[in-house]
């Protein structure tokens, strides 16, 4: 890089004014590009994935967001759904977490607690199996997104592991991706905090 674009600090408390203003001005293009990225990690659990399932995490995304589709669930959640384990490659114990981060700037506040939740949640399906405690969500009984979490599971997670469900196509969802993720971070008219409109009803 040209020093035009460069900062002239090699440690942050040094930085001046218009150090700051230039990383500003090039960050923008950066940020721009986030749906992208979200995008490519998606594809790439297509060729990369845990082993064991009968289909790809990728695969398992698609199916999830076309219930949540199907379903008649607004953007947020079907981004929500396709999404909820985009995390798996680089942090797979905490996965859940790390999604929720991913997708927390930018869907209402409901939405990112049930991504952030979903893996305790999902343990009630086969924890027994290991000798863990399948009600370990229970700790969270009291939450306004329990029920949430619980219908996410339910209805759109745990079912989605079926090599035979006609799911739609990344393509599909790509525009709504791009607008999610072309939103104001943080946007209070967004996040929505406090306010829980669930899942839409079964038909």
């Amino acid at each position: 890089m040209t020093a035009e674009h460069t900062v002239s600090f090699t440690q942050m408390k040094n930085g001046t004014k218009e150090d700051y203003k230039l990383l500003e001005r090039l960050e923008k293009p950066y940020l721009a590009l986030t749906a992208d990225r979200v995008l490519d990690e998606l594809r790439r659990q297509g060729e990369v994935s845990l082993e064991g399932y009968r289909i790809t995490r990728l695969e398992h995304g698609l199916q999830s967001g076309t219930r949540a589709l199907r379903d008649g669930a607004d953007i947020d959640w079907v981004v929500g759904a396709l999404l909820h384990d985009i995390g798996d490659g680089l942090a797979p114990q905490n996965h859940d977490r790390f999604s929720a981060e991913v997708i927390r700037p930018f869907v209402r506040d409901e939405v990112a607690w049930v991504v952030e939740h979903h893996g305790i949640f999902q343990v009630f399906y086969y924890g027994h199996h290991y000798g863990w405690d399948r009600n370990a969500r229970d700790e969270f009984k009291d939450h306004p997104c329990w029920q949430c979490c619980a219908d996410f599971c339910e209805r759109w997670d745990q079912a989605s592991f079926d090599p035979d469900y006609q799911y739609e196509p990344l393509e599909v969802f790509e525009p709504m991706v791009r607008e999610v993720f072309g939103r104001k971070a943080y946007d209070p008219a967004v996040l929505q905090e406090g306010v829980v409109k669930g899942l839409p009803p079964l038909a």
